[in-house]
Order: structure tokens, then C-alpha cells, then sequence
């Protein structure tokens, strides 16, 4: 990776590997350009194949709704806020 936050990602990865030690659980990071690049793809079509989203900005979290009923968190600080769509009377 060339964008210049090699040390940012490294640094990020090595945090969560080291906080689910902590509990007990093992991490695995993708990093390398290729697996990296399976990663995205399985998580494009996990993506694609939901049916309902419920988007909570104030609990920092995005909820799937898969096909089978299931439900799917995913928990970010930013990614409600770019969901989200204006509040108020459309101009």
C-alpha cells in the first residue's frame, strides 16, 4: 500500500489483534493486496445480498437485515453518519 498510512494500518491491526487476545479470542489481519482483495469481495456480496438496513447514528451502529431474517452490526464511529440522510424539509 502506497497512500502513506502503512504505519496507521499496521498499528490498527496490531490493536485489535492484541485487545481479542485479551479476551480470548484470536484476530486474523488481511493486509497483503490479495487476500485483502477476497476479503473486500466476500464482504461485497455479504453486502449485496441484504434486504433491510437500519442505520442508528447516535449508537454508532448499522444494522443488515440478511434474507434468512438474521441480523448483521456493524459497529463504526463514521459509518451511520454516511448513511444517514439529512434531517429536515427537502429544499
Amino acid at each position: 500500500m502506497s497512500d502513506g498510512h502503512e504505519d496507521d494500518r499496521l498499528a490498527a491491526t496490531e490493536r485489535v489483534v492484541k485487545l481479542e487476545e485479551e479476551l480470548e479470542a484470536s484476530g486474523v489481519p488481511v493486509l497483503d493486496h490479495d487476500t485483502l482483495a477476497e476479503a473486500k469481495a466476500v464482504l461485497h456480496q455479504w453486502i449485496d445480498e441484504m434486504v433491510a438496513t437500519v442505520v442508528s447514528p447516535g449508537l454508532g451502529r448499522v444494522t443488515l437485515i440478511h434474507p434468512n431474517g438474521r441480523q448483521s452490526s456493524i459497529v463504526s464511529p463514521d459509518l451511520p453518519f454516511l448513511m444517514s440522510r439529512p434531517v429536515g424539509p427537502k429544499a
